[in-house]
């Protein structure tokens, strides 16, 4: 499929001077600012690796739970952190 757009020249120059910058030719380097952001926006294996990344993230949290001891005068992470502003 071919596409022609009518873009001022200050805009072409622009562009073209990134597509340069990257070693793109200027085509290739509008195709892929075209493609990449909707690809990454709502790609399937993006969604599912976010999913098991915060799912290993939780077990961690679990795991480093069950080792932490209680304090023995009892105060919880928020009395800490309040004793902390004083």
């Amino acid at each position: 499929m071919t596409v022609q757009l009518d873009w001022p020249p200050d805009v072409v120059n622009r562009l073209t001077e990134e597509a340069r910058k990257k070693g793109l030719s200027l085509d290739v380097y509008l195709l892929q600012t075209v493609v990449q952001p909707s690809a990454a926006g709502g790609s399937q294996s993006d969604d599912s690796e976010r999913r098991r990344q915060r799912a290993d993230a939780g077990a961690r949290i679990l795991e480093i739970q069950k080792r932490v001891k209680p304090d023995p005068e009892g105060w919880t992470s928020r009395d800490y952190i309040n004793y902390g502003r004083r």
